[in-house]
């Protein structure tokens, strides 16, 4: 048990590790010399944990996903009208993204020049998975409340995706100067006024 305990104390070790460097270093590329020093440890060391760099960035894909999505299912838990679902939302991909900005390098692909081809996939599905839960939450609307997506739920969820896409490119090619956060009410404002309408029951 208790090498267990070490041996996963020293894998989130070496994953806080990255993402700091990743905040820290902008644009820069890290190498696992460069890594292991900042863990303290040989790359020999690094490589017990983990069998490639490719697998240390899938590391932190799958602690992103792990914690937005578990979030996510919270609050399709605890709230119920659609809007709210897709502001709450949006909120949490937001302020995570602004929180995480060496996790922002991952999502942008900024960090992965060079890497293989499977880790952008796996940043793909990631933002994919947003797109479906939007989608989702629209096409509910309907059923739940009587409101109507006002284009098609397909449309709407991508454009809630690329607008978190793009506040989270902005916030690493700006090298953390803008904030995803920055003006989000005011823009949450506009973009609340085209989701959903009332049914038109004379039609």
């Amino acid at each position: 048990m208790t090498d267990a305990t070490e041996k996963m104390s020293r894998r989130d070790q070496i994953l806080q590790a990255l993402a700091h460097m990743l905040e820290s270093n902008p644009g820069g590329r890290i190498t696992t010399a460069s890594l292991a020093k900042e863990v303290g440890v040989s790359e020999a060391a690094l490589y017990r944990h983990f069998p490639s760099k490719a697998k240390m960035f899938e590391g932190l894909i799958t602690f992103i996903e792990d914690t937005l999505f578990s979030r996510i299912s919270m609050i399709l838990k605890d709230i119920q009208t659609a809007e709210q679902r897709c502001e709450r939302t949006l909120g949490l991909l937001l302020t995570f993204a602004e929180k995480n900005p060496g996790m922002c390098r991952l999502l942008s692909g900024d960090a992965l020049a060079g890497e293989t081809d499977r880790l952008r996939k796996r940043i793909d599905q990631v933002f994919d998975r947003f797109e479906v839960q939007f989608k989702q939450i629209l096409r509910e609307a309907e059923l739940r409340e009587g409101l109507l997506p006002q284009q098609t739920p397909t449309a709407l969820a991508n454009l809630l995706t690329a607008v978190i896409e793009g506040r989270i490119r902005q916030y690493v090619r700006t090298e953390f100067a803008v904030k995803p956060t920055d003006h989000w009410p005011a823009q949450w404002a506009v973009l609340s006024q085209i989701l959903l309408k009332e049914k038109d029951l004379n039609a």
